[in-house]
C-alpha cells in the first residue's frame, strides 16, 4: 500500500513539474506589439482558411493570422469563411447541414490550383496545432452562443489563452466569457461596427481586448476614438490594406495589426517600418 501511495505521489509532483514548466514557458513568450495579419491565412496565393495558407503566413513571419469558425451539422468546429462550401469547394451545400465527416471528403484547394488538390477543410484541433505560440490567433466566429463557449473552451484546453482572441457578436462574446471568463475578445457586433463612435463606446463598455475597425471612409477622422481605444488598452485591428503604402500611414494613426489578403507583398514594407518578421517559437 505504502508503494502505491509513494509512486502515486511521485505521478501526481510529475505532472505538476510538468504543468509548472508549460506555465513558465508561457509566460517567457512576448508577443507581438503589431504587424500584419493574415487574412484566412492569406488567401491570394494559398487557399484561404486552410493548412497551406497558415504555413505560408507562418513562412513570412506574420504577427497575426486570422480564421473563421462554425459548427457543423454535428457540432464538429471547422475553419470556413462562408456559410456554404459552394465558394472553396468542390461540393455544395451549408455547413450547417453537412457532417465533419462530410466536409473532410471535400477539396478545400482545387479551385486555388492543382497543387493544392486534395487540400482539406481542417478542425479547429488541426488549426491550433500547427501555430506558433508567439503569433496572435484571430479567431473570427460565424455563431452565437453556443459557438463562443464551445471555440474558448478548446482554446483553454490547448493552451492558447496567451494569444488566441474571439472576433465575434456580443452574443458569442458572452457565451465564450460564461464557459471561460479569461478568454479574450475582439468587439466585432455588427449592429453598429459601422457607426465608429458607438462602436468604439461599446467596445470600451463590454471590457473587449481588441477591436477590429473597418477601411477608413474618404475625409474620416478617427483620432479622438483611436485615443479612448489607446486610453483603455485596446488593441487596435484594421480590415483592411489593399496596397503596401498603406501601411505607414496606418501605423502612425495609431492602428496595431492590419489585415491583408496578400502577406508576401506586404512584408517587405513592414520590414523597412521596423516590424520585423516574426521567428516562430513551438
Amino acid at each position: 500500500m505504502k508503494t502505491i501511495i509513494k509512486h502515486t505521489i511521485a505521478a501526481g509532483f510529475a505532472l505538476w513539474s510538468i504543468a509548472t514548466a508549460a506555465f513558465a514557458q508561457q509566460a517567457k513568450i512576448v508577443m507581438p506589439k503589431q504587424g500584419l495579419c493574415a487574412h484566412r491565412g492569406g488567401f491570394e496565393s494559398t487557399p484561404e482558411n486552410t493548412v497551406p495558407g497558415f504555413e505560408e503566413a507562418i513562412k513570412y513571419g506574420a504577427q497575426m493570422i486570422e480564421f473563421d469558425i462554425q459548427f457543423t451539422k454535428d457540432s464538429a468546429l471547422v475553419i470556413m469563411h462562408d456559410g456554404t462550401v459552394d465558394r472553396t469547394t468542390n461540393g455544395r451545400g451549408a455547413v450547417a447541414d453537412m457532417t465533419l465527416n462530410e466536409i473532410r471528403k471535400l477539396d478545400a484547394g482545387i479551385k486555388k490550383g492543382s497543387k493544392f488538390a486534395s487540400t482539406k477543410v481542417p478542425t479547429l484541433d488541426e488549426t491550433l496545432a500547427l501555430m506558433p505560440k508567439n503569433v496572435w490567433l484571430n479567431c473570427h466566429l460565424k455563431g452565437g452562443s453556443k459557438l463562443g463557449a464551445a471555440v474558448a473552451l478548446v482554446i483553454q484546453k490547448t493552451n492558447r489563452m496567451h494569444q488566441a482572441f474571439l472576433t465575434c457578436e456580443e452574443d458569442a462574446a458572452q457565451g465564450a466569457r460564461a464557459a471561460c471568463p479569461a478568454i479574450l475578445i475582439c468587439n466585432a457586433d455588427s449592429r453598429y461596427r459601422a457607426n465608429v463612435p458607438q462602436y468604439v463606446a461599446a467596445t470600451i463598455k463590454n471590457k473587449a481586448n481588441f477591436i477590429q475597425l473597418l477601411v477608413l471612409k474618404p475625409g474620416e477622422d478617427r483620432t479622438e476614438q483611436i485615443a479612448l481605444l489607446k486610453k483603455n488598452n485596446i488593441r487596435i485591428n484594421y480590415f483592411e490594406a489593399q496596397k503596401p503604402e498603406m501601411l505607414e500611414d496606418l501605423f502612425k494613426s495609431g492602428v496595431d495589426f492590419i489585415l491583408t489578403n496578400d502577406l508576401p507583398h506586404f512584408v517587405t514594407e513592414a520590414k523597412r517600418l521596423g516590424i520585423a518578421p516574426v521567428q516562430p517559437i513551438y
